[in-house]
């Protein structure tokens, strides 16, 4: 039978992922509200920015088309 292999694999396999995964050293939850406030941050500066630079480069085209 083909599947008895596949299914001894497949527990294998998930034994293994359970040991990596409590090697893991997960985050505080401080920790991560810190880089999720930073990444929201970082992301609002990143749009007002490059909305700016729409916004002038916008302008001067209009500028440059009312010619």
């Amino acid at each position: 039978m083909p599947t008895i292999p596949f299914l001894h694999k497949l527990f294998l396999y998930l034994k293994q992922v359970r040991t990596e995964v409590k090697k893991i050293n997960w985050p505080t939850r401080k920790e991560t509200i810190r880089y999720a406030l930073t990444v929201v941050v970082i992301s609002a500066a990143v749009a007002i920015f490059l909305g700016g630079l729409d916004f002038v480069f916008g302008s001067l085209l209009k500028t440059l088309i009312a010619l």
